[in-house]
C-alpha cells in the first residue's frame, strides 16, 4: 500500500472535523489511503453531526494505519491535545482549539519528514485562534514554512491558489498592504516566478506559460501611477526571461486574470499568473467559486494543500458544509505527491 496522506483536522470549533471524515469517506480507498489527525473525541462528534454511521480506529502510533480495516476511519491522535478539547462550544474563536490545531500540523508535518506519509491536506484553521493561543504565525503557509526549517534557515516558500480554471501566486502573504508594497522588490518577484516554475514542471507542465500582474492601475502606465513595475516587477520578468523561463509581463491586474482563465471555449493564455499581493491573487480564484479552489504551498519539501475558504464558525456542526474544496484539495495532493 501506498504511505498515506495526513488529514489534519483544524480549527475543532469549526467546519474542518466534519469535512474531514466527509473527505475522508468519499476519496480514501487502497490506492488513495487517507488518515485522519485529530481529537478523536471531536472526530466521533462531527461523524454524529454528519449522519455517518462509520467506526473510528484511534492509533496509538502513525504506525498502526495499514492495519485498519476499509470501513473503519483512521484516525491519530498525536500527544499534547487538550484534554478537554471537546468541551469547547463549536462556533466561538478558542485558543485551546488554535492550539490543538496547531499541534495536528507539528504531528503530521513531523510524520511527513519522518517519510512516515506522502503529503499534508490541512483543515481551515482560525487566525483570531491562533492568536489566542500564542502562536506568532499568522497562518499556516508561515507556520508550514517555520516547520520546513533547515539549521535555522527557512525555505522561500509561496501561496498559490488554484482551481480547474485559473492558478495564481502570492509574492506577498498575509501583511497588510502597505507593508506588502514595501516587500515588493526585484529578488522577490523573482523568487516567486522560479518557485512557480519549477512547482508547475513536477505537476507536468514542460515549459509552463507565466504571467506576472503589476501592482499599480494599468501597471503603472509606464510610470504615471507608480514606479514599482519599473524599478522592481519588469527587472524580475527580464531577469526570469534570461534563465529561460516563459514568463511576461507586468500586465494590467484588472485583466490578467481573464487572460489566463481556462474555461469552454476560451482557452487561457497563460498557466499561472504572479500577482503581488494576496487579495489581488485570491479574489479571482475566489470569485470563481471557492467550492472548487485549493491552496498549496509551494516551495515546502512535502506537499500540503488544503480547501479554499475558512471555519464557517456561523454554520460549524450542522454537518452541512460542502466538502467539494476538501475533496480537491486531496486530490490535487496526491497528484502532486505522485509527481515528487
Amino acid at each position: 500500500m501506498n504511505a498515506p496522506l495526513l488529514l489534519t483536522m483544524g480549527d475543532a470549533c469549526g467546519i474542518g472535523p466534519e469535512i474531514s471524515v466527509r473527505a475522508w469517506l468519499a476519496e480514501a480507498s487502497a490506492q488513495a489511503p487517507l488518515c485522519l489527525v485529530g481529537d478523536v473525541a471531536v472526530l466521533r462528534r462531527a461523524l454524529r453531526q454528519c449522519a455517518i454511521a462509520l467506526p473510528l480506529a484511534r492509533l496509538q502510533s502513525l504506525d498502526e494505519w495499514a492495519c485498519v480495516p476499509p470501513d473503519c476511519l483512521p484516525v491519530w491522535q498525536p500527544a499534547g491535545l487538550p484534554a478537554d478539547l471537546i468541551e469547547v462550544p463549536q462556533g466561538r474563536i478558542s485558543a485551546l482549539a488554535g492550539a490543538a490545531a496547531v499541534r495536528c500540523i507539528e504531528a503530521a508535518v513531523a510524520a511527513v519528514q519522518a517519510g512516515q506519509a506522502d503529503g499534508l491536506v490541512t483543515a481551515p484553521i482560525h487566525k483570531e485562534a491562533l492568536h489566542a493561543a500564542g502562536v506568532s504565525h499568522p497562518g499556516h503557509t508561515e507556520l508550514l514554512q517555520a516547520l520546513a526549517a533547515q539549521e535555522g534557515s527557512l525555505p522561500p516558500v509561496r501561496m498559490m491558489l488554484a482551481n480547474e480554471e485559473l492558478r495564481t501566486v502570492l509574492v506577498t502573504i498575509h501583511v497588510s498592504l502597505r507593508e506588502a508594497i514595501s516587500l515588493i522588490g526585484r529578488e522577490r518577484v523573482l523568487e516567486t516566478i522560479t518557485i512557480t516554475a519549477a512547482a508547475l514542471q513536477r505537476c507536468g507542465i514542460a515549459a509552463p506559460r507565466i504571467a506576472v500582474a503589476g501592482l499599480n492601475p494599468h501597471a503603472g502606465e509606464g510610470g504615471l501611477f507608480g514606479d514599482e513595475e519599473l524599478l522592481h516587477i519588469a527587472p524580475a520578468i527580464a531577469a526570469a526571461q534570461a534563465l529561460g523561463l516563459n514568463v511576461s509581463g507586468p500586465y494590467a491586474p484588472d485583466t490578467v486574470f481573464m487572460r489566463a482563465r481556462n474555461a469552454p471555449g476560451h482557452p487561457g493564455e497563460f498557466d499561472a499568473v504572479v500577482a503581488m499581493t494576496h487579495d489581488h491573487a485570491l479574489i479571482p480564484v475566489k470569485y470563481l467559486g471557492v467550492e472548487q479552489g485549493v491552496n498549496v504551498t509551494l516551495g515546502l519539501p512535502f506537499v500540503r494543500t488544503s480547501p479554499d475558504h475558512g471555519t464557517a464558525f456561523d454554520i460549524a456542526g450542522q454537518g452541512r458544509a460542502d466538502v467539494s474544496s476538501m475533496r480537491a484539495a486531496i486530490r490535487m495532493a496526491w497528484q502532486l505527491s505522485g509527481a515528487r
